[in-house]
């Protein structure tokens, strides 16, 4: 049955003796008020006569009832002033209950009026400075009206008269009370056997209804108004509908712990203890710490708002979890699975903000020149203003290193107002890195499309996929194939992810691809791309670039100001012809920045305290000179010719060299050259042999001789088709013994017609001939039509000769007819 207050600050087993002798009582009178216990030396069991006045003790939480001995911690002023004029086993006191628990000075206003009159048995004073009181109830009463409130509460008092006559209805509600109490006592664990012996020695009514009163759980309320309800037989009646809620759980409890204890046959102890919380929680209507995750994760689902397929897929799951063990392995596999989906930004965006005028000012600011490309970009803008649920094509931005690819694409994304996500496909040989793996498999992951949606917790940001030219294929899947979904505006409405296994939109994420040039990229993945050219800076553009942003950067990241240093244009200029070639910026940079770390470094010691950069300075910062025109060691000589090459890293020329021996007329090709480039040598060598007798040339040379054409910087791979006229210009070179003309370079393919074709890379090609001092450049005449968006400066000082075959080649490499 228990212990009767739930404030009891100390166990039974600890009150003192002469409190444990106290028993409540067996008999009371009916003749008027209420008798104690038997024992209790102050208390006439035939009338008890209550004082007028009453010092009042105010306690919360709990509520005393007559015959029932009770321990009560004292700590407010008032409670402790009371007890100063109280003598144990002779002071009557008046307890009340507080109406509200958290009221720390209470007035009789806060009090109820009906409380129990008690006399103080013993005080005990702890260390620390705590009292404890044990009570014993005697009667209730009813206050009538206040006396003090200082230095505590005091107040008349009128006796409640709780008598009634024994009747058969009144013995019938005792005979049932005490039948379902010992019912309770029965299946309850570590009640002793005397509580039954007691309850059946209690003859009278009101003695019974408060002893139980008292020890039954109910709520301070319910208790209070047992105390204020004065007839027996209502009281013991409520009581009867307690101890039968009370005895409907205990059964309930026995009948879950036996089914519990049949299942634990089958199962491991962990399993038996996980059962019986779940079940005992689910019979009383609460929820265990699973039940509460379950909970957290269907929240989550429903707040994620997903498409309806997707929840129902993952309440599916969810369900799946909640059938599972938590030791079981696929019980995390689901939990993470579920973690994800919920995670994912199925309906969450920015909102786009799109000014065209402030884009092209974030464009201007972030980028010098590159006016074809940023016109591109703001009408792409334009479409999405105008159509902004407009399926937009995905752009590629193609072009050397270090030209501003991917910071473009950051500019595009703070335009938007979107967030900017960038992954490298470099390396890249799994196609689950892009469509993840499927969950079967051990360590199963999402690909990394998804993987950056969930951490950019947007499901429309700017979406860089950078060098795009560098994924590779092998057993394990082409990843370029498992693009063609990501990237094609028609099907990425329905992105399906093998570790999600439901369709993702993709609709809305702007993709924006990067390369250094394009032959690498799969013919379906290029078609599904616009192609955006990114061409080489000239040098008056880096020059500009590094006095716009580069150096401002360098000085900021290095600690410098520009008062304490300062960098010359011409030292800028010096910088970008003798230590670079390079069709980007980088190595500009990383030059400048060695620049401020050697200024830097001075200003530490204390040697200077600002310095000036110019081009004579650099030679003790940078070390000599990097690069010098190799044109006057390759000219004059017959069998050199100059082309001009296109390479990821920007334009470059290539020195084609042949030379003869004697042998029977076999061609040998040397330089670490492709397949493509071979083709170009073996077709130019054709031409000459089947137009010998129109240039001039013995015919017996190439059955008497053997031949050989070598490109320069063996380590380097070299290969395309337009070294073609080079390699023709070099042979008749050499065997017309007439060097070609040393200020002349040429780019062209050419056919067994003689024809010149058209070639790429036109800019990069001319801004490498004008770095090397050419002065005269030879193009195929179908390449005339691009020269226009070759920048003036780059066109500055060349001269240009467009070609359709390769007699006029010849005219103008080597001069005559």
């Amino acid at each position: 049955m228990g212990s009767s207050l739930k404030d009891f600050i100390y166990p039974p087993e600890t009150w003192p003796d002469e409190i444990l002798a106290l028993e409540p009582p067996r008999k009371r009178s009916t003749s008027g008020g209420q008798g104690g216990s038997q024992e209790n030396n102050q208390v006439n069991n035939n009338k008890f006569e209550l004082p007028d006045e009453l010092g009042i003790l105010a306690i919360r939480n709990a509520v005393v009832f007559p015959g029932t001995v009770a321990p009560l911690a004292v700590g407010r002023e008032k409670s402790k002033a009371l007890l100063k004029d109280v003598v144990p086993n002779e002071t009557v006191i008046g307890i009340l209950t507080q109406r509200k628990p958290d009221t720390d000075k209470p007035d009789f206003a806060d009090l109820y009026e009906v409380g129990t009159a008690a006399m103080v048995l013993k005080v005990i004073k702890a260390p620390q400075g705590s009292i404890s009181i044990f009570v014993h109830g005697i009667a209730r009463f009813e206050v009538t009206g206040v006396v003090a409130t200082e230095p505590y509460l005091k107040a008349k008092v009128r006796l409640l008269d709780t008598s009634a006559r024994i009747t058969k209805r009144l013995r019938a509600l005792m005979v049932n009370v005490r039948q379902t109490a010992n019912k309770v006592i029965s299946l309850s664990p570590n009640v002793p056997e005397e509580v039954s012996a007691l309850l059946e020695e209690i003859e009278e009514p009101t003695a019974l209804s408060d002893y139980l009163a008292a020890n039954i759980s109910l709520k301070t309320e319910e208790r209070q108004k047992l105390l204020e309800e004065l007839d027996p037989a209502r009281r013991l009646e409520r009581i009867s509908v307690e101890l039968a809620n009370q005895l409907d759980v205990l059964e309930l409890s026995h009948k879950i712990q036996g089914r519990v204890r049949d299942s634990v046959e089958k199962s491991q102890r962990e399993y038996f203890l996980q059962e019986q919380l779940k079940a005992i929680q689910t019979e009383l209507g609460k929820e265990d710490t699973r039940a509460e995750e379950l909970k957290q994760l269907s929240d989550n689902i429903k707040k994620a708002k997903m498409p309806e397929r997707v929840e129902a897929e993952a309440m599916r799951e969810l369900d799946r979890l909640s059938k599972m063990m938590s030791a079981s392995p696929e019980y995390s596999v689901i939990r993470t699975y579920l973690d994800f989906v919920c995670e994912l930004p199925w309906s969450v965006g920015t909102k786009d903000r799109i000014d065209i005028n402030q884009a092209q000012r974030i464009l201007n600011r972030d980028h010098y020149d590159l006016k074809k490309v940023k016109k591109r970009i703001l009408e792409f803008l334009a479409v999405r203003k105008l159509n902004p649920t407009g399926k937009s094509p995905i752009l590629c931005f193609v072009g050397p290193p270090g030209v501003g690819k991917t910071s473009l694409g950051k500019s595009i994304a703070a335009a938007l107002g979107r967030k900017f996500i960038r992954i490298s496909l470099g390396g890249i040989r799994d196609e689950a890195d892009i469509r993840g793996h499927r969950r079967t498999y051990i360590g199963a992951l999402p690909g990394r499309i998804l993987q950056e949606l969930r951490k950019a917790s947007s499901k429309n940001p700017v979406f860089m996929l950078d060098e795009l030219d560098k994924i590779g294929a092998d057993f394990r899947g082409d990843p370029a194939s498992a693009l063609l979904e990501v990237l094609d505006p028609e099907q990425n409405a329905n992105f399906t992810d093998h570790y999600l296994d439901q369709p993702f939109d993709l609709s809305t994420v702007m993709f924006i691809g990067t390369a250094n040039y394009t032959e690498p990229i799969p013919p379906a993945l290029h078609d599904r791309m616009e192609i955006i050219e990114l061409p080489g800076y000239t040098e008056t553009e880096k020059l500009n670039i590094a006095k716009k942003y580069l150096v401002p950067r360098q000085l900021k990241e290095h600690g410098l100001s520009k008062n304490r240093l300062k960098i010359k244009s011409d030292a800028i200029a010096a910088i970008i012809k003798s230590y670079t070639r390079e069709a980007g910026v980088r190595n500009l940079e990383r030059n400048i920045a060695a620049v401020c770390r050697a200024v830097a470094t001075e200003i530490a010691k204390n040697k200077k305290r600002k310095a000036t950069i110019e081009a004579d300075n650099l030679a003790k910062i940078l070390g000599p000179i990097q690069y010098e025109s190799e044109l006057a060691l390759r000219a004059g000589i017959p069998g050199v010719a100059t082309a001009l090459a296109f390479t990821p890293v920007g334009g470059e020329i290539l020195f084609i060299e042949s030379a003869s021996m004697p042998g029977k007329g076999t061609l040998q090709l040397t330089g670490q050259i492709g397949d493509v480039m071979k083709e170009s040598a073996q077709t130019a060598f054709s031409i000459v042999k089947s137009n010998a007798g129109k240039l001039g040339i013995e015919a017996g040379k190439f059955t008497k001789f053997d031949y050989h054409i070598h490109v320069p910087a063996g380590a380097v791979p070299k290969d395309g088709p337009s070294a073609g006229v080079a390699m023709f210009s070099s042979l008749v070179s050499l065997l017309l013994h007439k060097p070609v003309r040393p200020d002349v370079a040429m780019t062209g393919e050419i056919t067994l017609r003689g024809l010149v074709l058209p070639i790429g890379g036109l800019k990069e090609k001319i801004l490498a001939a004008k770095q090397a001092g050419i002065k005269t450049v030879i193009l195929p005449a179908r390449n005339k039509k691009d020269l226009p968006e070759v920048p003036k400066e780059a066109k500055k000082g060349l001269k240009f000769k467009f070609v359709k075959n390769t007699s006029e080649v010849l005219k103008i490499a080597l001069g005559g007819d």
